[in-house]
């Protein structure tokens, strides 16, 4: 496995960060969230750290229907298993989502920002982790609506207590990204040096915006659905597999034509899809690690292969003529 640093940090964390949304239970196809037995993730979590992937993702609401936060459970009884696993992780968990059966009555829901739900957020990560520290503890999505004196008030108290080492964001635009740290240099805190961000050969907007700005702030990235949801895995030319979520589905056909173009580049390259795909990211100095979301043993190992090669420039440049980069915005996409 190689390794690299974290943004401007001194953190160093593998290549490919292990990614935990489908632990919980086997009710949904593979691939779904909740879609990965206790004792397969248990697994995985050991190869992982076998091949030495020291970085592990995860949220504070993943898990199956009802059960938001059993992937954290499930993490946390790995880590009581002991044999140094809690250790030798660099683990990052998210605060400030909800979907809909976690809503409840009231208005301090657990959706969004603030230090009071931040606070008791962050102590539930805990008992459900069972651990008493988080390596990168991320905020999933921006919330406008309260002021970062408020927001650095909360992680930098985390922080000051030893509690947390690095905060992160996930979902924010470089307007974002600038807003924070503009607010957490006036407190003399070192503020965000992470950024999770989904990104793709299919879905390049990011190059617009939050990339350059992440990389001019020296906040890393890591990436989200590198894959785009399995598409960057298909052969084109081979019939399409029943777990292919539905978002991927139709996608496929607006990008048909794309797919059809990569195929045959990948096996000019005598590389799998997936491999190139995960590839390509990680040419990209801005990226510290794409997230990868195994739902076997045999799925992440085969994913170590993309750390392994290294895309020359005509290969690349091939790439961006296939899936050309978004020269604007498009806000209503």
């Amino acid at each position: 496995m190689k390794f690299g640093y974290l943004g401007r940090s001194g953190m160093r964390v593998s290549r490919l960060c292990l990614g935990t949304a489908a632990f919980g239970s086997e009710k949904k196809k593979p691939g779904d969230y909740g879609s990965v037995t206790e004792q397969e993730a248990h697994n995985i979590m050991d190869a992982a750290l076998d091949a030495g992937i020291n970085f592990f993702d995860t949220a504070n609401v993943y898990g199956d229907l009802g059960q938001r936060g059993i992937t954290e459970e499930i993490i946390g009884r790995w880590f009581a298993k002991g044999g140094s696993r809690r250790e030798r992780v660099v683990l990052g968990t998210k605060v400030g989502r909800m979907f809909d059966d976690d809503i409840i009555d009231g208005p301090n829901q657990p959706q969004g920002l603030s230090l009071y739900k931040i606070r008791r957020h962050f102590e539930a990560s805990l008992k459900r982790l069972q651990t008493d520290h988080i390596e990168l503890y991320q905020m999933h999505h921006v919330d406008r609506n309260v002021l970062w004196e408020e927001l650095w008030e909360a992680f930098e108290g985390l922080v000051r207590q030893g509690k947390v080492d690095y905060i992160g964001s996930s979902n924010f635009a470089g307007r974002d990204l600038l807003k924070a740290q503009s607010s957490a240099k006036e407190r003399h805190f070192m503020g965000l040096i992470s950024e999770q961000h989904g990104y793709s050969l299919v879905n390049r907007y990011a190059e617009l915006d939050t990339l350059p700005t992440a990389r001019d702030l020296g906040i890393g990235v890591t990436i989200f659905s590198p894959l785009a949801r399995g598409l960057l895995a298909l052969d084109i030319t081979r019939p399409v597999p029943q777990t292919l979520s539905g978002h991927a589905r139709k996608l496929l056909e607006s990008h048909r034509p794309q797919l059809e173009q990569y195929s045959a580049l990948c096996r000019e390259l005598g590389e799998k899809e997936a491999h190139v795909a995960l590839a390509w990211l990680l040419a990209n100095p801005a990226i510290s690690a794409p997230i990868i979301g195994p739902c076997t043993v045999a799925e992440l190992e085969d994913s170590l292969r993309a750390v392994e090669i290294e895309l020359d420039e005509p290969t690349l440049r091939r790439l961006d003529e296939i899936f050309p980069a978004p020269r604007e915005l498009n806000i209503f996409q």
